[in-house]
């Protein structure tokens, strides 16, 4: 930028010491950091917003009267700096702006496999959809800035690209193509909307249809394409386990941990010291136990329970329920190498036949974990329960414990329905404190009951592999009782310990659940009114109200469907400094203490909680309120990706165990409806396909969301959601992981619209005016 000279411009209007520095609330600060301080961010976003319009970087400077070279080249940084953090917005003139008064929304872009995206604000709010010509220079995690033009046909608001801030991952991984000397290649993540063109030399020698990693070198234009090199060939496409690489790959999920990691992690002795079970309380007599999958390696936590002794009058009884942690705080310390790669990686992810822990093995699946018959450091929470299910008091103390059992959920089921089988007979010793676990587990779950918490039907599946890692079958997974009662031994101990740092005001991330968005709650009415049903509660129902409508609904032929529609009106939870409650299990006070091997941010509750138990001031914490927020959002977001992750690689394994049934036909359930077709659910595969708008015949169909459903226009045939159907299976596309199905005609797909019948039927169904009048 070509600027005035020194005598033209005011950058050397006084020698006084500047007014801004006393103005300047962050100053002292400032003074600490440089030996010639220039205004805070804050002071210089007050400045832009308090004038009548934008200012340049020369009006800037003589309006801070910074007479150094070296701070007006500070101040031009920090002007780059907070445009790339979406605080400031440079026009055209090269002048500075708030964001709000430049009139647009920084945020990350979310990108869709079918062109268009969304951008998720900074600030939170509903996202701005951004339709297919705005996302053509754009990918999948940039940070950009967007102006609201206006809404779309669905009331969202709609936004047009102002500037990219930052370009997100720079790396892709996909299949690569070659065609005709073009190499280019199709990304593995549907949310990567545009191919990666390859030039020629930058291949690294890959075949056609070799799995590769790439790094984009020129981002997309409006016109052009991204054009990347080849940095790794994985191998080929249907290697076993390649989808689990491309998928880590493609989240950029942390994989490998760093030397210092490892070194820091062989450096901890491989058992329990005497000198660290001092001044813990010894449990190693208690018969504490761990209850899990069969297939689970690391073991977070154990339990026991004892009955209590009803006094004269019936008064007393109840149990005291022990629920011991792995003491995963005790090895990993703030600061350390450990704690940043888990802070970095915020949980486990979890794919069929393999795991990326958030720990090295030696702690994760080693000396953290609750293994049967060793000396183990906890962090327990005792309680005091009620005959009625209620906690009456608890207390948190570091422990040392030593595992008795070691059961799975499947044998503890079975002891409990016949303590004289098999199961029982393996592990004797076992089954009282189970049935007294189960006597606990159904007061727990009385009270469960009359807070209102919901409960809805879940069905989740495990893919059994054959030879070669291939998809033998898919085959549903039963929760039984015990995982019931494990289940309510977890949610009380996490509702025990969001208290404790509540009281105490520490912070602390809490899992929250937040109420309902009322547009959601208004589209559920509408829903449920249409099928005779009414919500109950305002404009923001309660958890009651949700779990009283489940009730009422149960047995109901549309019973799944109002499930699922109930189900998709809820927020997403996550982790937040803020405690906000958990609306879908009826709690005001909720927090992750049970999971510290797997999940960071209960890390972080153990940290607080022993900060809390060795009686230091809460003022001496080692973090804020808001670094707790921050470590709350990057766990949230590791979170999704770990989920999206998992699913990416669910799909895919399910396109290649389904490209060997085209041609059958199955059974299935209307599973999800969308303008551009039907989700069926194959019955007994437990796969999703897609029945596309154009193989539904002889109409021309359209999307009610309202009532989620598709429906003819001429003839009022509809397809619901829940509805029985008969498909074949077509087609399978593992680049784009979809399963193409075509409708069969039966005499239960597709249903004549009882609201079109009702149109139809209308000057029928009424009496005329005449005998209206007479009645």
């Amino acid at each position: 930028m070509k600027r005035k000279n020194d005598s033209q411009n005011s950058r050397n209007k006084s020698s006084a010491t500047p007014d801004w520095q006393a103005r300047d609330p962050n100053y002292q600060a400032e003074q600490g950091r440089y030996e010639d301080p220039v205004p805070s961010r804050q002071l210089i976003l007050d400045t832009l917003t308090e004038h009548a319009g934008p200012l340049n970087v020369d009006d800037l400077i003589g309006h801070f009267q910074l007479t150094k070279l070296n701070q007006q080249s500070a101040l031009e940084k920090r002007l780059g700096a907070m445009i790339r953090d979406g605080q400031v917005v440079q026009n055209r003139r090269g002048s500075y702006g708030p964001v709000a008064q430049m009139n647009a929304v920084a945020g990350v872009v979310q990108a869709h496999r079918d062109g268009f995206g969304f951008l998720c604000r900074d600030e939170g709010g509903p996202d701005i959809f951004l339709p297919p010509r705005q996302m053509r220079s754009l990918m999948n995690g940039d940070r950009v800035l967007v102006r609201i033009t206006g809404t779309d046909f669905k009331g969202r608001p709609e936004g047009s690209l102002v500037e990219v801030l930052e370009r997100g991952s720079r790396e892709v991984v996909g299949r690569m193509h070659v065609d005709q000397g073009v190499c280019y290649v199709i990304p593995d993540n549907p949310r990567v909307q545009q191919d990666l063109l390859i030039p020629p030399e930058a291949s690294m020698g890959a075949k056609h249809g070799q799995m590769v990693v790439a790094e984009i070198v020129a981002p997309p234009g409006n016109r052009t394409l991204p054009v990347g090199k080849v940095l790794e060939i994985l191998g080929d496409h249907l290697a076993p386990g390649m989808e689990i690489e491309a998928a880590v790959r493609a989240h950029s999920l942390p994989n490998e941990f760093p030397d210092n990691v490892l070194i820091e992690a062989e450096r901890i002795p491989d058992t329990v010291q005497p000198h660290q079970i001092k001044g813990r309380v010894d449990l190693r007599d208690l018969p504490l136990m761990t209850i899990d999958g069969a297939d689970s390696r690391d073991f977070d936590d154990a339990v026991y329970a004892k009955a209590m002794r009803k006094g004269p009058f019936g008064t007393g009884g109840g149990w005291t329920l022990w629920v011991a942690i792995a003491d995963v705080a005790a090895y990993v310390t703030p600061e350390s190498a450990l704690d940043a790669e888990a802070a970095a990686r915020g949980n486990s992810v979890y794919f069929p036949q393999r795991a990326i822990p958030m720990l090295p093995e030696k702690l994760s699946n080693g000396l953290c974990s609750l293994n049967p018959n060793v000396d183990r450091l906890c962090m327990v929470c005792e309680m005091r329960v009620k005959p009625d299910g209620e906690v009456a008091k608890s207390t948190f103390y570091e422990g040392v414990m030593n595992s008795k059992a070691r059961l799975i959920y499947e044998d503890v089921a079975a002891m409990l329905e016949n303590p004289n089988g098999p199961e029982a007979a393996r592990q004797p010793h076992a089954v009282p404190h189970v049935q007294v676990l189960k006597e606990l587990f159904e007061a727990f779950y009385k009270a469960r009951e009359k807070r209102g918490a919901i409960d809805f039907e879940t069905h989740e599946t495990k893919i059994v592999f054959g030879s070669e890692r291939k998809i033998d079958r898919i085959v549903p997974i039963k929760r039984n009782v015990a995982h019931r009662l494990i289940e309510e031994c977890m949610v009380a101990a996490n509702v025990e310990s969001a208290k404790r740092v509540a009281k105490a005001k520490i912070p602390s991330p809490y899992r929250v659940h937040e109420k309902p968005d009322a547009m959601k709650v208004t589209a559920l009415r509408e829903f449920l009114t249409e099928r005779g049903l009414k919500l109950g509660g305002s404009d923001r129902p309660e958890t009651q109200d949700y779990a009283a409508m489940l009730a009422r609904t149960k047995g109901r032929p549309d019973q799944p469907l109002i499930q699922t529609v109930m189900l998709r009106s809820l927020m997403q939870a996550r982790y937040s400094a803020e405690n906000l409650g958990h609306f879908g299990l009826a709690l005001t006070h909720y927090s992750h203490f049970t999971s510290p091997i797997r999940r960071y941010p209960d890390l972080l509750l153990h940290r607080a909680l022993k900060h809390l138990i060795h009686k230091k001031p809460v003022k001496d914490f080692a973090y804020s309120v808001d670094a707790m927020e921050k470590a709350g959002a990057h766990s949230s977001m590791t979170e999704r990706r770990a989920d999206e992750a998992t699913r990416d690689v669910t799909t895919w394994l399910k396109c290649e165990y389904m490209s060997h049934h085209v041609g059958e036909e199955h059974d299935g359930l209307v599973s999800g409806i969308a303008p551009f077709g039907l989700f069926i659910e194959l019955a007994g595969l437990y796969v999703e396909g897609l029945v596309h708008v154009s193989q539904l015949k002889n109409d021309y169909y359209k999307f009610e969301a309202r009532h989620h459903r598709l429906i003819g226009e001429r003839s009022g045939t509809a397809y619901n959601l829940g509805d029985s159907v008969r498909v074949k299976v077509v087609r399978v596309n593992l680049d784009e992981r979809k399963v193409d199905l075509e409708l069969i005609p039966t005499k239960g797909s597709g249903q004549r619209s009882s609201i079109v019948q009702d149109r139809d039927t209308e000057s029928r169904a009424l009496p005329s005016k005449k005998k209206r009048r007479s009645r």
